[in-house]
């Protein structure tokens, strides 16, 4: 019987196959849009992760509160602040240094990178990145530079080798001679990157003590909150202030993955709003379809089909509009995911957008109760119809 009740329904799609399509076509965009961007939002919070992964769990992250990420400008840490960690028998290693963005000169042509001059950087570079050609900086290396993928080749017209020489902080700057490029990472900000020593990045941009941003590996069997607090208080004791931050890569995570929740209902729910105007085209063709249908449920009516078997036909119609729609939009959906994934990879940033087969899933059985819900009402008035007011409906 239920077979019948499917075929039924798709004869009925099918005899009136343009006005179906144009009604299927608003599920088509709604799917699509959800699909899409709850596979772009889960590759970005997979690409975030795999990055913090890369950089280790066994860190404390120390910055002036403020402070945004390399190449900005913080205030309030200084070599003082270091020394203090140094002192601390609880760390295995302390990495720290300042970036900002510099003049980069390669054969008469002028660009703006960042530059990172960091100190014990070779250790945390190693752990983050690798070297497609040369070799690491290391402390003592201050006319050595180790550039990004896209500073080698991208950046300038004429592509950067190993053993080339560029300028650093214009005309009254420094000569550095690369010693080596890392592959790229997929962040374009780290592939666009110069790293050179601490003291050099001091003497190139005037600085003197201070210092954006410290890194600080953990021994291993430290209980790695317990320490976070300690620092926090010693900094507070030294300094006699707060305006330290001091935070793990999983802290930090989980308030990106937060706001990335966030974004993603806020995405999802305005792409829901095609959804919706969808199944409002289902449920006004469903309606039209009843009228058409009027004499037709008479006639079922009146051999002995009862309201429940009326309703489950209409019901089953709707809902299969919803589900081809559901089918199409997951394909478009996923289709122009892996497009923006393959675009910003291509341009710089690794998106990790992979074919997820339960979201799928869950867009054709969403597709399929929204059709279902919009049918509902032209449904139940079609059963509610007097076989006898049916039969004389012209």
């Amino acid at each position: 019987m239920i077979n019948d009740y499917f075929l039924l329904a798709f004869k009925s799609i099918r005899h009136r196959r343009l006005r179906s399509w144009l009604t299927i076509l608003g599920i088509v965009i709604g799917v699509a849009a959800i699909v899409a961007l709850i596979s772009l939002s889960l590759g970005l919070q997979s690409t975030i992760e795999e990055q913090f992964e890369a950089f280790g769990a066994d860190r404390l992250l120390i910055a002036a509160r403020g402070f945004q990420g390399p190449g900005t400008q913080s205030e309030g840490i200084t070599d003082d602040d270091v020394s203090i960690l140094e002192r601390m028998p609880e760390f295995k290693t302390i990495s720290y240094g300042s970036a900002r963005p510099g003049e980069i000169e390669f054969k008469n042509e002028v660009k703006f990178p960042s530059v990172f001059g960091g100190r014990n950087g070779k250790e945390l570079l190693e752990d983050t990145t690798n070297i497609a050609e040369g070799r690491y900086i290391d402390r003592g290396d201050d006319n050595d530079a180790l550039i990004g993928s896209r500073v080698a080749e991208g950046l300038f017209e004429n592509e950067i080798i190993v053993r080339n020489k560029i300028k650093i902080g214009g005309d009254d700057g420094k000569e550095f001679r690369v010693v080596g490029i890392l592959e790229p990472v997929g962040n374009q900000q780290d592939d666009n990157t110069i790293y050179i020593t601490l003291d050099a990045y001091r003497e190139v941009f005037g600085e003197t003590n201070q210092v954006d941003f410290i890194s600080a590996q953990v021994k291993p069997g430290v209980d790695i909150i317990a320490l976070q607090e300690k620092v926090k208080r010693e900094f507070e004791r030294q300094r006699g202030d707060k305006n330290i931050d001091v935070v793990t890569p999983k802290q930090i995570l989980e308030q990106i993955g937060t706001i990335l929740g966030v974004v993603q209902a806020v995405l999802v729910g305005i792409a829901a709003i095609s959804l919706i105007v969808g199944g409002i085209g289902i449920t006004n063709s469903m309606y039209t379809t009843v009228l058409e249908r009027t004499k037709e449920i008479g006639i079922m009516k009146s051999i002995g089909a009862r309201n429940f078997d009326i309703l489950l036909i209409f019901l089953i119609e709707s809902g299969l509009m919803g589900l081809v729609g559901g089918f199409f939009g997951v394909l478009l959906g996923t289709g122009i995911s892996l497009a923006i994934g393959e675009f910003s990879t291509q341009a710089g940033f690794k998106l990790l957008v992979d074919v997820n087969p339960g979201l799928m899933l869950f867009g054709l059985f969403f597709a399929f109760i929204v059709g279902m819900i919009s049918g509902s009402l032209p449904a139940r008035q079609a059963s509610k119809l007097k076989p006898v007011d049916a039969l004389r409906h012209e």
